[in-house]
């Protein structure tokens, strides 16, 4: 089970938003290339980097300090990364810089054809971001909820060849109140491509009750505002995930 550090950007800076909401940001730090170190020091084995204003914008946005965390992390891990992601071109440009994975989120939903094609031009390297309540998909920075079913569209994009699918219960990301474990299992157990949580991880108590569950196809949790502000020890929660696997 990987605990995977979530750096997520805005206006250079590593900030964390309450429920997807830009105007309920807190920055914890100005220098993200810093903290990416910081997290690899500390036993991760995998990061996870958001460009909020390219999510909202529909481009990139954080190409320079994207640039600085890999340049900080020296391919030491492997590095995910979502926000903004629309054209092939894109994608090609931020593995080029190494980046190891493009998440593709609302743009997947919108323009299933994009994500065909990504699947097909760059192999094992595209995951798809699917942010859902109430078992409902949400797109455009969670501002809009569709009718899709979150297992149909899974199932749907696993056929194009996804290399994983990175799961965001929006109702508790950044609240601090646990991890939706009964929606990521019933998703993980209909895929067989994995699927890596995301929302919702508090403590240590939340990273047994996942790793409990990672036969069942959940390969790691993505966690943001707990090892910022000190509800999880980020250091004792791999150690423990890798104690349980």
């Amino acid at each position: 089970m990987l605990i995977i550090p979530a750096i997520d950007l805005k206006d250079g800076h590593c900030v964390r938003l309450k429920q997807g909401l830009m105007e309920e940001s807190t920055v914890f730090s100005e220098d993200p290339g810093a903290m990416a170190r910081h997290w690899v020091d500390q036993g991760g084995k995998r990061l996870h980097l958001v460009d909020l204003n390219g999510a909202f914008a529909g481009k990139p946005v954080n190409e320079g300090a994207i640039k600085s965390i890999v340049s900080a992390v020296g391919g030491d891990i492997p590095i995910q990364l979502g926000g903004g992601i629309r054209d092939l071109e894109t994608i090609e440009r931020y593995l080029d810089n190494g980046i190891d994975y493009v998440i593709i989120g609302t743009a997947a939903v919108k323009t299933p054809g994009f994500l065909h094609e990504a699947c097909y031009a760059f192999p094992g390297q595209i995951m798809v971001g699917l942010d859902a309540k109430d078992g409902k998909v949400a797109i455009d920075g969670w501002s809009k909820l569709t009718g899709h079913d979150v297992i149909d569209l899974a199932k749907k994009f696993e056929d194009y060849g996804v290399n994983a699918i990175v799961y965001t219960d929006i109702g508790r990301d950044g609240m601090l109140n646990g991890v939706n474990i009964e929606a990521t299992v019933a998703l993980a157990q209909a895929l067989t491509i994995p699927v890596i949580a995301s929302g919702g991880v508090t403590n240590l108590d939340d990273v047994r009750k996942l790793c409990a569950v990672a036969s069942e196809g959940i390969i790691g949790t993505i966690t943001g505002r707990a090892i910022y502000e000190g509800t999880l020890d980020f250091a004792a929660a791999q150690k423990l995930a890798d104690e349980l696997s």
